[in-house]
Formats: structure tokens, sequence, C-alpha cells
């Protein structure tokens, strides 16, 4: 059974449903409505509900939230599914030529995508922030090794990150310090190439971050190998516990910081990813146990879909449902009406997934 599996994976035939579940779960988490940001507001300070939600935004700087992990997630699970796309288009006759013109070109649409999403209409912005743009040039970096040995992705993957670590440090400006806001590396590369960037999210993270994407691209190669199961969850384990381990151990020379994506913040949000898909892929692929997932796999289907409308959708439920919610339960509290609000938007925006899943309409690019 798990040979055939492996087969048809092998030639493109099937679909990882962990990878969906996973690619879904992390959408839902990023369009939430603001559900999730609702109590760590500051007039919920002291709260549990505040301890809890502060989890879900990012650090003003340094240190760690589970929202941090986002972005991280997203790339990573790009890299898994490269080698399970190369398989099946080259099942389907297509040559690399073919593969590298796809790849160039859906680089370039999420590169450019990206970009207009960040730059606004009224006060244009040129930025390299988003994480569509981002990820668009993290994939072809991915997609061009994806013919190597794992040994030599693995060595641009850290060779990528030793760079960056480099240049933050050693960059020959005055000024430049590696780990002061406002004045690293990434904030003069913004001031180049990206005037309109905010917030001291720094675009050159794409590059570090490239780690994730040939991390996953690894794990999805190591998945498509004729393994044991037992050998290959084993290998996910290790490599994602050794990459936690050496992001902790750079703490005391590498503070962990989100906003420029420092050596141990890769390292760390890379071993959660490697962990996380790990442990669903044993779950749902292995255990078999899928009848649970279907509500996070309508979404993972349609990721372009959802990432792109989802602020149109949320407007127009909670246009729609607002003057409801407050006439039916206007009378129990602010807090209790405005959740609720938020929590139609969510939900219509996981509904419109669900009738495309139905219909099989699926947004590709």
């Amino acid at each position: 059974m798990n040979q055939t599996k492996n087969n048809h994976r092998e030639r493109g035939e099937g679909r990882l449903q962990s990878l969906d579940f996973f690619r879904g779960f992390t959408m839902l988490l990023l369009v939430n409505g603001g559900v999730l940001h609702y109590f760590a507001h500051p007039q919920f300070e002291g709260t549990i509900a505040h301890a809890v939600f502060t989890q879900f935004t990012h650090p003003e700087w340094e240190g760690f939230h589970l929202w941090d992990l986002v972005q991280p997630f997203f790339m990573f699970i790009v890299g898994v599914a490269i080698p399970f796309s190369v398989a099946g288009r080259l099942s389907r006759g297509q040559s690399w030529s073919d593969l590298r013109k796809h790849a160039a070109r859906r680089s370039l649409i999420l590169i450019l995508l990206g970009v207009t999403l960040d730059a606004g209409i009224e006060n244009f912005n040129l930025t390299f922030q988003n994480v569509l743009a981002q990820i668009g040039f993290t994939y072809f970096i991915a997609f061009l090794l994806i013919r190597s040995r794992w040994s030599v992705q693995l060595a641009v993957s850290i060779g990528l990150i030793l760079m960056t670590e480099v240049l933050y440090r050693l960059f020959p400006l005055e000024g430049v310090d590696p780990f002061v806001k406002g004045k690293t590396f990434g904030d003069l590369v913004n001031r180049i190439i990206a005037p309109g960037s905010h917030g001291n999210w720094a675009s050159f993270n794409a590059v570090p971050t490239a780690a994730h994407t040939i991390w996953g691209a690894l794990c999805g190669q190591l998945l498509q190998k004729e393994f044991s199961e037992t050998k290959k969850l084993k290998i996910l384990i290790v490599g994602g516990f050794s990459a936690l381990a050496i992001g902790y151990a750079l703490t005391p020379v590498s503070l962990i910081i989100k906003k420029i994506c420092t050596s141990s913040f890769v390292f760390i949000s890379g071993g959660w990813a490697i962990l996380v898909f790990a442990l669903l892929y044993w779950i749902i692929d292995l255990k078999g146990h899928k009848r649970w997932t279907t509500f996070a796999v309508v979404v993972g289907m349609n990721p372009i879909f959802i990432y792109l409308f989802h602020p149109f959708i949320e407007n127009a439920a909670h246009s729609f449902t607002g003057p409801w919610i407050n006439l039916f339960f206007g009378w129990t509290s602010q807090t209790f009406v405005e959740v609720l609000i938020l929590a139609m938007g969510w939900f219509f925006n996981w509904f419109v997934c669900y009738l495309l899943y139905k219909r099989k309409i699926y947004i590709k690019i």
C-alpha cells in the first residue's frame, strides 16, 4: 500500500492531504477577520484572553510569538509542493525547459501581485514586503535547485543564511547596526529598493527565508523516496529538532527578530514548520485520519483566491451581517457584538472557499 502511494506521488497522481490541510489551516489563521487579534488590544491587558491572543500578533521587535510562524509556514508549504508539481508535469510530457518557463512566469506573477497589493492606488508605495512577493522569489530559488543533490540544496540554504548574517554584521557603512531597529542592513536595503516600506519589515528577508522553501522542497523530495514511512518520519523529526536546536543555540549571538529574519529566527521557525508537517503527515496521510480535515482542506485548495479576495469578502460580510447582529445581540455587550461581526467575516471567507471546493473550481497561477 505504501509503495503504491509513493509511486503515485512520484508520478504526480495524488495529493498530500496533510499539505492541503497545513496550507488551509495556515490560511485560515491569516484571514481570521481580526477575531484572533481582537483581545490583544490594550483594553484587555491583564486578562487571560489578552495573554493568549497576544500570541496572534507580532512582537514590536525582539521576541517570538506563534503569529510569527504564519509566513515561514507558507514558504515551507510552497517548497513541499514543488517536487510533486514537477513530477506531475514531467509525467504529462513537459520538458525541463517548459518547467523553467512555467516557474519563471509563476514567480514573476507572484512578485507583481505582492508588490501591487502593497503599492496602493492613491498613494503609491513601492515595497517588497508582501508575502506573495517574497514567496515569488523563494519559490524560484528552490525550483532552480530541485535537481541538485540534497546536500547541495541544504548547503545553499545555509549559505543564504550565513550571507545575510555577514551583511547585517559587516556591511561597511557607518550607522548600520545588526540588531537596532531602523539601523539594520535590512532598513538600508528598504530605503534603496523599496522606499515605501513600512514597519521595519526588511525586503531582504526573502534571501534568508528562501531556506524555508528549500527545506520544504527537501521534505517533499524525501516523501517521494522509496524509504519506509518510519524512516521518512524519523528524518523529518530529526531535521525539525535539529533546526530548533541550532536556532536556540544561536540566540546569545543572534536575537530572535522576525522583522529582519535573523539567523536564529529562520532556524527556529523552519524547525517548527518541519515538525508540524511531520505530525500532520503522520496523522492524516499515514494513519488515514482525514474526515476531520475538510474544514481546512477546502481553503487549502484555493489559497491564492482567498488571499487576494478575503478583504472584500470580509467587508461584504460585515456590511450584511452587522445590522442584524446589532439588532438581535445588541443587548449583550459591545465586545460580544464586535467579535461576532468579525467572526462572520471569517466564516464567509471559509464558506466561499467551500462553495468553490464543491464545484471543483480552483484558482491557480
